[in-house]
């Protein structure tokens, strides 16, 4: 009887063990769970935090005010980061699958693209425009070995870039600086390139942001950036439509999706040459969407222990009711990409005039 309790006892053991451990998150974890936070929001915050994001959304003025906006961003990435690096690892993006690839591979791959496309090579200084905890940094310093100066909004992703480069053994090729995007602490014709990787989404007005890129790069230099859209398919007449783009935009602080035929033209408008444009989602790429269906036991059984956690007091209360807005959000994410209504990997590169006027200042 007591082999029997025994056995029962190791097969529990080992059961929760191998749900909570070895079903883990596709990616390698940046950050274990039980040091999930809310960010620089002291704990017993995180709640009241998590309530005020969500009343941004009943005062949508607010959203698309350019002076509310910072505070609305960096409420949701002091709320997500965490979470964002335990269950999806350290760039917060997607990318297409890839046959025979890992997601961590595929990762990487367009992340490389993007520093191959603004031709980044040793030497050169390059801007990261919302570079997150700086995931996409790592990988481009590391494969073109040019030096490359993120910026973010978030205090606390600024800490922990800095701790990942220093564990990275990158940080002589990276530098964090913590600021707005829409007002770099940067000098005019400063960079030799320039890419966002799914970031300017958070802009109030893409032309602001674009037009301050456009500034901090030299003369003749190129950017680069995948953004976040609404396709040709995207019907505002459709409530299912409406219902799933909303979605993506409460459950990621978008001030509001841009249609795919704005990215060029807010771009020539600013100064840039348009260079090359193209939707890296479409077919012949292969869905970016089934990472997030593929994650769906994952999503649950982080869902569980976070749950466990906050009971217990190891999480801030308020995190159950993150993780459980970011689960929501991968469904509509999801739908946004089968329906082929949403892309989150527009690109668009540009090249700053060598006559540009600004080369003047």
């Amino acid at each position: 009887m007591e082999t029997l309790a025994l056995l029962c006892t190791a097969l529990v053991a080992g059961g929760i063990y191998w749900f909570f451990c070895v079903l883990g998150p596709a990616e390698r974890k940046g950050k274990r769970s039980v040091d999930l936070s809310g960010g620089s929001i002291s704990a017993e915050k995180v709640q009241d935090q998590y309530e005020d994001y969500w009343s941004f959304f009943r005062r949508p003025k607010e959203i698309e005010a350019k002076d509310k906006v910072p505070d609305f961003v960096d409420t949701f990435y002091n709320l997500v980061t965490d979470i964002y690096e335990w269950g999806w690892g350290q760039s917060f993006h997607f990318s297409p699958a890839v046959p025979g690839k890992s997601d961590s591979d595929a990762t990487r791959i367009h992340e490389e693209m993007a520093v191959d496309l603004i031709n980044g090579k040793p030497g050169d200084r390059i801007l990261d425009a919302g570079c997150g905890v700086g995931g996409p940094m790592r990988a481009i310093a590391a494969h073109s070995r040019a030096n490359i100066v993120g910026i973010t909004i978030n205090e606390y992703q600024v800490k922990r870039a800095r701790d990942h480069n220093r564990k990275s053994g990158l940080d002589s090729l990276c530098e964090v600086v913590c600021g707005n995007f829409l007002a770099m602490p940067f000098p005019d014709n400063s960079f030799d390139g320039a890419y966002s990787i799914e970031a300017t989404c958070h802009a109030p007005m893409l032309e602001e942001v674009y037009a301050e890129i456009f500034r901090v790069l030299k003369p003749g230099a190129l950017y680069v950036s995948y953004e976040w859209v609404t396709t040709d398919k995207y019907d505002g007449s459709n409530p299912e439509h409406v219902e799933v783009i909303q979605g993506i935009e409460r459950g990621d602080a978008l001030p509001g999706l841009r249609s795919y035929a704005d990215i060029a033209v807010t771009a020539k408008k600013v100064g840039f040459e348009v260079v090359k444009e193209k939707d890296l989602a479409r077919p012949p790429s292969h869905p970016w969407w089934k990472r997030l269906q593929m994650g769906r036991i994952a999503y649950w059984r982080n869902h569980i222990l976070v749950t466990i956690l906050a009971f217990i007091g190891i999480a801030p209360k308020g995190t159950v009711d993150v993780h459980d807005m970011l689960f929501k959000t991968a469904d509509y994410l999801s739908r946004g990409g089968e329906s082929g209504i949403f892309s989150p990997m527009h690109m668009i590169l540009c090249r700053k005039p060598e006559s540009s006027a600004s080369s003047d200042s």
